[in-house]
């Protein structure tokens, strides 16, 4: 394996399916044995997964909610997504262990990192909820954050599509798509594949990201194993 420990971002829009709302027990447990499969090889993962599927803060503000409240009830949808993963993963014999940024001992463990470290080291999953359990970042930004203190190889970001584009590529007939780009390319030419935020602090920590269609099946795999799939950001001497 290339990696021997990543960090796995998801969307909470990934859950939903072919549906506009909530998760789609089918696209759980298509995620699910992804993530098996890849622990099967020996690969540590942590996740972070979003709540977008639930409920996202920024569209509770735009309808004139108080924007710490709306990001507060979006950290509470990415814990039910986390919760929901690690049920589905379970099941399929993989430990798995949830640990929140906000406080709820009665359903998770509190995020602590050393305890979330040795998790790794066993073999288990570690999905980390709440994001950073503080309004006004994003799950994108926790996942870089976790990346960091978990001390993985990589981010990983699963998305619908199969990289980063010049332009949306749903839209944009005429979108191209990046095989690499810099961190620094990436900020300046304001793509929207990942958060800005969590795109620097990676620059700035060294933590290549890689950006990939979780869609594909075995995708996940591939990467882990080494082959180049979807877009790479990084540093230039990295290409």
């Amino acid at each position: 394996m290339k990696y021997r420990r990543i960090l796995l971002k998801l969307s909470g829009e990934a859950l939903v399916g072919e549906g506009h709302y909530g998760i789609d027990p089918s696209t759980l447990e298509i995620m699910a044995r992804e993530v098996a499969a890849v622990t099967k090889t020996g690969v540590q993962v942590g996740i972070v997964i979003g709540g977008g599927n639930i409920f996202r803060g920024l569209k509770g503000a735009a309808s004139g909610m108080d924007r710490v409240t709306g990001d507060q009830m979006g950290m509470l949808a990415t814990v039910i997504n986390s919760m929901a993963l690690q049920d589905a993963l379970e099941k399929l014999g993989v430990d798995t262990r949830v640990q929140t940024a906000i406080p709820m001992q009665t359903i998770a463990e509190p995020f602590i990192r050393r305890r979330a470290l040795r998790h790794l080291e066993k073999g288990r999953v570690v999905i980390f909820a709440a994001g950073t359990g503080s309004p006004f970042f994003t799950t994108d930004t926790a996942a870089a954050l976790r990346a960091k203190e978990m001390k993985a190889e990589v981010l990983i970001k699963g998305t619908k599509v199969d990289g980063i584009y010049t332009a949306d590529p749903v839209t944009d007939k005429h979108a191209k798509m990046y095989d690499f780009i810099s961190y620094l390319e990436f900020v300046d030419n304001r793509l929207k594949a990942i958060d800005s935020t969590a795109v620097t602090f990676c620059m700035e920590n060294n933590i290549p990201i890689l950006v990939f269609n979780l869609k594909v099946p075995d995708n996940l795999q591939r990467i882990v194993s080494g082959e180049r799939i979807g877009t790479l950001i990084g540093q230039r001497t990295e290409q």
